[in-house]
């Protein structure tokens, strides 16, 4: 049985790449860095923000599968983005990507925009709490 439990009331809007609320009861809670387009290299790699996305989304799943979880373990990610307007416009394509490398069990999620990042080419960061049983 996982540790995480998804909801989303009838009378808030219908959830679109999110859940509402999650609640956790597992045993081991992961704290996973914010992370954004680098390489094995610590370089940011690809110049558009699906581009660097995918990157990023990787090596925060990549991290959280070396702390012994999975995708549907997250509980919380918050998405920071130099550019709101350009990921709206992506939305649909981030989706995919989401999809694609993480599924389709969504944790609650925030997207916040940063005037820039640590890295100063990166377009987006994602960090996360993921809940292990």
């Amino acid at each position: 049985m996982s540790p995480i439990h998804r909801i989303n009331p009838a009378e808030l809007s219908p959830p679109a790449g999110f859940s509402h609320a999650v609640t956790a009861t597992g045993s081991q809670l992961v704290f996973l860095a914010g992370q954004t387009a680098l390489d094995q290299r610590g370089d940011i790699v690809g110049s558009t923000l699906p581009e660097q996305f995918t990157t990023a989304l990787t090596n925060l799943l990549g991290a959280l599968r070396a702390a012994g979880g999975a995708p549907a373990d997250l509980a919380r990610v918050t998405v920071y983005a130099t550019d709101v307007a350009d990921y709206r416009a992506n939305a649909v394509e981030l989706g995919r990507i989401w999809r694609r490398l993480a599924g389709r069990d969504y944790p609650a999620m925030a997207v916040i925009g940063a005037v820039r990042l640590w890295d100063e080419q990166a377009l987006v960061e994602i960090d996360g709490v993921a809940v292990l049983p």
